[in-house]
């Protein structure tokens, strides 16, 4: 929550580890927006992941930013929940820097986890062949950072109720 208990949530993790699913429940269940960070994504970077190349930080930044003012602009009106990797903590510092209060709810599980359900999505352009690199990015959510940690293998409703415990 933001200072003035406006929700500015961005649910984080890994591809595949159900940052869309859990972020528009806990949103449906504060009553606020969702928004999915894949959305943001410029076309560029859609593309070449679809290709399977990773992105790279300078690929990031312009999203990241688009990012922290979606939660900007949200914080003036009931609040929104985002879904956005935020692999890195510089990453969450440049959301943090444009949307001051914005938490974080990490969705965690293993990169093996990530890999069965990346490969099962027929919906998605993210390939299983960038799971291994959003591990080898990946920076858990510090304990000095705003948010929680949540193990992503319990079902939604569980992650939604232990999100929701800790914002209250």
């Amino acid at each position: 929550m933001s200072a003035h208990g406006t929700p500015l949530i961005v649910v984080m993790g890994p591809t595949a580890c159900g940052k869309s699913t859990v972020g528009a429940a806990l949103a449906e269940a504060l009553g606020v927006p969702f928004v999915d960070g894949d959305g943001l994504h410029p076309d560029a970077n859609v593309a070449k992941m679809a290709a399977g190349i990773p992105l790279d930080d300078d690929d990031r930044w312009p999203w990241l930013d688009r990012v922290g003012s979606t939660l900007d602009d949200a914080r003036a009106g009931r609040g929104v929940v985002v879904a956005c990797s935020a692999l890195k903590r510089a990453y969450r510092d440049r959301i943090r820097a444009a949307a001051p209060g914005a938490s974080f709810l990490e969705l965690v599980l293993t990169a093996e986890e990530a890999a069965r359900r990346s490969a099962s999505r027929t919906d998605h352009f993210m390939p299983a062949s960038l799971v291994a690199s959003q591990f080898a990015a990946l920076e858990p959510l510090g304990p000095d950072e705003p948010g929680e940690r949540v193990d992503a293998t319990r079902g939604v409703a569980a992650i939604v109720a232990a999100a929701l415990a800790s914002l209250a």
